[in-house]
């Protein structure tokens, strides 16, 4: 499981710091202004509107980018626990979720709490996770990020319009759909966009096009059941004549 913190309420921390920034040096901006010939009050129009400014495109800022800090193993290999993430939250007020999106959102059994998953499947189609392999509309999804399998089954279903699937990457570790089934769309916080801290894993966070698997032979033949021609060398049938079972079936 993994949780995030960097709820809105953090955001006074900086902003009171941005304030008291912007008045110091409004404080001093119109002494050394004047000290150089320039009017008092033209200095202090000037500093009002760059701080003004400033404070705009720093509100504009975080209102399409939050950051976070991942807490727990879920996302194991690709994110890890202390890791420290930028969070685009526009792009999903112009555009729509993809599979292999990794995505901050809001826990749907606990909305005050904040999670980090992957989508799996999107509205309308079927899931079904066996043998460690999620299938969607039952085409084996090809997952190059995993790198221990689900050890658990989850049976075919079919994803409610406007919710999603979402998996942790560690898979055996993980509190997500394959336990409490959907994600409404709007518990979507936004896409896990820049990894900033620590430094060795800083960089843009992958989020990769997933293709299907071809079909081959442990896809094919995974999971099949026995379909008997007839009844002989049948575990625990008698050795008779087919004739005769035939003749008794049809009466």
């Amino acid at each position: 499981m993994v949780r995030f913190t960097g709820r809105p309420r953090e955001w006074f921390a900086p902003l009171a710091s941005c304030g008291a920034l912007l008045s110091f040096g409004a404080t001093l901006a119109p002494i050394f202004l004047w000290s150089r010939g320039t009017p008092i009050k033209a200095a202090t129009r000037d500093i009002l509107e760059t701080a003004l400014l400033t404070l705009a495109i720093f509100i504009g800022v975080r209102l399409v980018v939050q950051n976070y800090r991942v807490e727990g193993f879920s996302m194991e290999p690709n994110l890890h626990s202390g890791q420290y993430i930028l969070v685009d939250k526009l792009s999903y007020l112009i555009g729509n979720p993809q599979r292999g999106d990794v995505v901050v959102m809001r826990f749907p059994l606990d909305p005050r709490r904040d999670f980090v998953k992957r989508i799996i499947a999107l509205p309308g189609e079927a899931v079904e996770v066996r043998n460690g392999t999620v299938f969607i509309n039952g085409e084996a999804l090809k997952e190059p990020y995993i790198k221990i399998t689900a050890s658990y089954r989850y049976e075919r279903k079919v994803v409610p319009e406007n919710d999603y699937f979402v998996l942790g990457d560690n898979r055996n570790n993980s509190h997500d759909s394959h336990i409490w089934d959907w994600l409404p769309r709007e518990y979507l916080i936004g896409k896990a966009w820049i990894s900033y801290w620590p430094t060795q894993y800083a960089g843009v966070i992958d989020h990769p096009v997933l293709e299907f698997v071809r079909a081959s032979a442990s896809y094919i033949f995974a999971d099949a059941r026995v379909a008997f021609a007839d009844d002989l060398n049948t575990p625990g049938s008698n050795l008779i004549d087919p004739q005769t079972t035939v003749a008794s079936h049809s009466r």
